[in-house]
């Protein structure tokens, strides 16, 4: 009988599956930030008291499967990553992949700078901005969000960060279709092109008794440039967050 990897606090154990989707070094700082979710995340208010029996379906192993769609070394902002959700998973899953955390509110940035510091993150910087205060200044491989805002509106916010070969991973569930209808108008304006719905699956568990099942999936919406060369993106040139570079939103090259 398989033993859990590892228990924490009020998030109870950590499923089977955790150790297919996160480094075998990093499983116990794994634990460790969710054991900061149920305790100081609730006290603080980042996430619900309810929350805290689905931790790990619901949140980690959920976003932790966002990970797996990246590309090697890639360059990823988090736009309003308020608990950490998806983009400290994404730098806790993925140690090559540097994250800049995105999120307007101090209390929130307080404790992902926190976080970060105590696990010893050196692939993450916390931003406290809006998404559209990073207009101009850095464009990035991948940029995600989770919960943040109907695809209609966070397009706008998000595009103007993506790099002409970039793409926005953009976790949306159950509502990828409705939203990508009611976007439409928006995607032609700012010249992407036809989104995607991807089912993202966890690898199998080395040992399972089942290798080629799992119960871990989640949906996302990918959006990438139509043209990517007919894309201007201004920026700074950069790096880390500085605030120098003129704020202007994509423009298409005529």
């Amino acid at each position: 009988m398989k033993h859990p990897v590892g228990e924490t606090g009020g998030a109870g154990p950590a499923p089977e599956v955790v150790r297919a989707l996160f480094p075998s070094d990093r499983l116990s700082l794994v634990e460790r930030y969710a054991e900061l979710l149920a305790t100081d995340g609730v006290v603080r208010g980042l996430i619900g008291p309810r929350e805290v029996p689905r931790l790990w379906d619901r949140h980690l192993v959920n976003c932790a499967l966002l990970a797996t769609a990246l590309p090697r070394d890639a360059r990823l902002a988090d736009i309003g990553s308020g608990a950490g959700l998806p983009g400290l998973v994404v730098a806790l899953a993925r140690p090559d992949v540097r994250v800049t955390l995105v999120e307007p509110l101090l209390r929130r940035t307080t404790f992902l700078e926190e976080v970060a510091a105590g696990l010893g993150l050196d692939n993450v910087l916390v931003r406290r901005d809006r998404a559209d205060a990073v207009h101009g200044d850095e464009t990035y491989d991948v940029v995600t969000a989770r919960a943040v805002a109907p695809l209609e509106r966070l397009l706008g916010w998000c595009m103007p960060l993506v790099a002409p070969a970039g793409f926005l991973l953009a976790m949306k569930g159950d509502s990828a279709e409705e939203e990508i209808d009611s976007a439409r108008s928006v995607l032609r304006e700012l010249g992407c092109a036809a989104p995607t719905v991807e089912v993202l699956s966890a690898p199998p568990v080395a040992g399972s008794a089942a290798p080629g099942t799992t119960s871990a999936q989640t949906r996302v919406v990918r959006v990438t440039w139509a043209d990517p060369a007919r894309v201007s993106l201004p920026t700074s040139g950069g790096r880390g967050g500085g605030r120098s570079g003129k704020r202007r939103s994509p423009r298409r090259k005529r």
